[in-house]
């Protein structure tokens, strides 16, 4: 259980629990040398926990978890690459945003070719399950099937090996990955336009309005003062 409670005395607690993943470069991964969650949004997050004197304490989970963990009361808060969405804003409060991107489309890194959406009628494509573009997609009733994965490294495995035609993922994540690694043997498709752009946002449980408060005035100070641009920039964001 979290230690930050759900009511307002829990602002008394030294420790904060955030939610993270370990796919979401350069937003949230884990650093291979030191073995902790860094990106953008960590960073962000460990900036609101000092800003309101409190210890951070992350937990690393799959994206789909998040918002039932922040639900159950396993973590206080999200600070993830995640868009702010009417289907989750029904489920969660969100904070102001601090980001907004679109998607990508990649391919592998022997097709010449730069895909429109329509060109790739009847084929299998691959998004990330519960990224919001996945539901669009599926929503064209163009492709033969949207397959869903886990996470994009495990996308452009199966583009780089021809079972899915294209992947569509998070665009700074993608870009972030690519500019790390030239063996992933994918290619980000040139002059794509994103069908979903979104804004990303932290996120609090509805039933904890005493946090909710804090980090909306953490974040306002962050934006007033260039912390937060100091903090994406960091992450070439």
């Amino acid at each position: 259980m979290a230690v930050f409670a759900l009511v307002t005395d829990a602002l008394a607690q030294e420790t904060i629990t955030i939610g993270v993943t370990t796919t979401g470069v350069p937003f949230t991964f884990v650093d291979t040398v030191t073995q902790q969650p860094t990106g953008a949004m960590v960073d962000l997050a460990k900036a609101i926990a000092h800003d309101n004197a409190l210890k951070a304490q992350f937990e690393i989970m799959a994206f789909p978890a998040l918002i039932p963990a922040l639900k159950s009361g396993k973590i206080d808060l999200i600070s993830a690459g995640m868009f702010v969405k009417d289907e989750r804003k029904k489920i969660v409060n969100f904070s102001t945003p601090v980001y907004a991107f679109g998607e990508t489309m990649f391919v592998a890194a022997n097709d010449p070719l730069n895909y429109k959406i329509g060109d790739l009628k009847g084929e299998v494509v691959g998004a990330q399950i519960g990224s919001t573009f996945a539901h669009s997609l599926q929503g064209l009733g163009i492709f033969r099937q949207v397959k869903l994965y886990d996470s994009i490294a495990d996308i452009m495995r199966d583009v780089k090996l021809g079972r899915i035609k294209a992947g569509f993922g998070d665009q700074p994540i993608v870009a972030y990955q690519l500019s790390q690694n030239s063996a992933l043997g994918v290619r980000m498709v040139e002059d794509y336009q994103p069908i979903d752009r979104g804004q990303v946002s932290l996120a609090v449980a509805k039933d904890n309005p005493e946090l909710s408060k804090r980090l909306e005035a953490s974040i306002a100070k962050f934006k007033e003062n260039g912390e937060l641009a100091k903090i994406f920039a960091r992450y070439g964001l």
